[in-house]
């Protein structure tokens, strides 16, 4: 019973403090709510393109053409030692019969594809289809298979795997870097707004002290308060990163650009940006709560 009254004791008083600083819980809840809101868009954008990023590693290839003195035969025989080469994960061989008739086949639409058609397998090489493990070892991958006896020469874009690398990057550089400013800047409003009301109620504080109140006892109201400010924070911030979120996914797949990227949907992740939502407001209420009350428990 004693805890069940302590318990009941705690949140009435958390409640009671938040609608007494009306003012400052508003400002420590928008507050919330915009840090996690900035944090979430960039950490989504970072998602988005970690997605892109792994598809563009297993799509992503580049052609190794054989060299024309080497016969079939032996242009085959090369299938077994690309393989082996570190960061090749998948290795497919086109004879330039193939390659003529995969060539006429994509341009069969197009306004001039008699040009395309009539080009005869002679001005074709036989060549290799390589897949890569990791994008980032892109380069380094394509001078170690030009480095095989019988590779002459190779058709790729490095330039477009090292744009996601970079994009990547720097977003969730991005991210973590503003996680850590706003996390300071959520802590430091939650912070004021707890103090405010530990100042307004120190003489209540004291005479609980020398009464024999514990730390916990007098510590925990206040606490429960930051706790509700950050979960309430965070469950607004949850909903209006929900509705932002769908707004632009769906401006992207209803325009009539190109589609670059292929958006997480938000169903699937949505637990995920709850729980770290929910999990960043409770440190952030919890903590601000812990370092205001500490200097009025020194009585």
């Amino acid at each position: 019973m004693k805890k069940s009254y302590n318990f009941g004791y705690y949140m009435a008083e958390g409640f009671h403090s938040i609608f007494t600083h009306g003012l400052m819980s508003f400002t420590a809840v928008f507050m919330i709510v915009a840090c996690l809101l900035i944090m979430g868009s960039f950490s989504l954008v970072a998602v988005n393109l970690e997605q892109e990023l792994g598809k563009l590693e297993r799509e992503n290839e580049f052609l190794a053409f054989v060299d024309e003195s080497f016969s079939r035969e032996e242009a085959i025989a090369l299938q077994n030692v690309i393989e082996t080469i570190p960061n090749v994960s998948q290795v497919s061989f086109t004879t330039k019969e193939e390659a003529q008739q995969n060539y006429a086949e994509k341009y069969a639409s197009d306004k001039n594809a008699a040009l395309y058609t009539e080009l005869p397998p002679e001005v074709f090489r036989d060549r290799f289809s390589v897949h890569m493990e990791d994008l980032s070892l892109m380069q380094q991958t394509i001078d170690a298979v030009e480095a095989v006896e019988g590779i002459n020469g190779h058709q790729a874009a490095p330039e477009i795997a090292e744009g996601f690398l970079l994009v990547r990057n720097v977003a969730t550089a991005v991210a973590l870097i503003l996680i850590a400013i706003l996390l300071l800047i959520s802590i430091f409003i939650i912070y004021n707004a707890i103090k405010l009301g530990t100042f307004t109620r120190r003489e209540e504080i004291s005479i609980m002290k020398m009464c024999g109140a514990t730390n916990g006892f007098v510590r925990a109201p206040f606490v429960v308060e930051g706790m509700l400010l950050g979960l309430t924070g965070a469950v607004l911030a949850f909903f209006l990163q929900w509705g932002v979120y769908t707004l632009i996914t769906g401006a992207i797949d209803t325009g009539h650009t190109i589609q670059l990227l292929t958006v997480v949907p938000f169903k699937d992740i949505w637990v995920r940006v709850l729980g770290a939502f929910a999990g960043i407001g409770l440190l952030v209420g919890t903590g601000g709560s812990v370092l205001a009350i500490r200097k009025f428990l020194q009585v």
